[in-house]
């Protein structure tokens, strides 16, 4: 994995990577939501979960780096790359009306991804909106928390 991640091409303008999750009853709305924002995405780094992966990649014809299907462990993969700082960014289309067997591994992802200020879009109109952003390809600083030991106070950092 984090041979993956290093392996990636360096390109001329900022590029973030993006992991695109959807559960089931939502992949088609990320597809179509991908394929409409084709042109953009093609500028970045796309990280997706098993099934999603295989989606995404046959859809946009784009790389898409696969973890495990979500119920497998995938979920947890991408947590732990943004815990790494490998992923910037989160879209996950999740269905809140549908319960899933891995929902202790759909809170931890979504958590994980609050604790280390990823951007998240958990659905169509927040995706559009972050992706459409000024800072979405600007030089924009990610800041992430700065833990100490023994206490709960957390400071910020910027990241390059």
């Amino acid at each position: 994995m984090k041979d993956v991640i290093k392996a990636i091409e360096t390109k001329p303008w900022i590029t973030r990577n993006i992991a695109l999750v959807a559960h089931d009853n939502q992949k088609e709305e990320l597809l179509d939501w991908s394929r409409q924002n084709r042109r953009l995405l093609s500028r970045h780094n796309l990280f997706a979960t098993g099934t999603t992966g295989a989606l995404l990649a046959d859809s946009l014809d784009l790389p898409v780096h696969r973890f495990l299907s979500g119920p497998l462990g995938g979920d947890q993969q991408i947590g732990a790359a943004i815990a790494e700082g490998k992923i910037d960014i989160l879209v996950f289309f999740w269905d809140p009306l549908e319960p899933q067997p891995h929902d202790p591994d759909v809170k931890a992802l979504l958590r994980i991804a609050t604790l280390w200020n990823a951007a998240i879009a958990v659905n169509r109109t927040t995706a559009d909106m972050l992706i459409t952003s000024q800072l979405f390809e600007a030089d924009f600083p990610t800041k992430r928390p700065l833990f100490a030991a023994g206490t709960s106070r957390t400071d910020f950092v910027e990241v390059s």
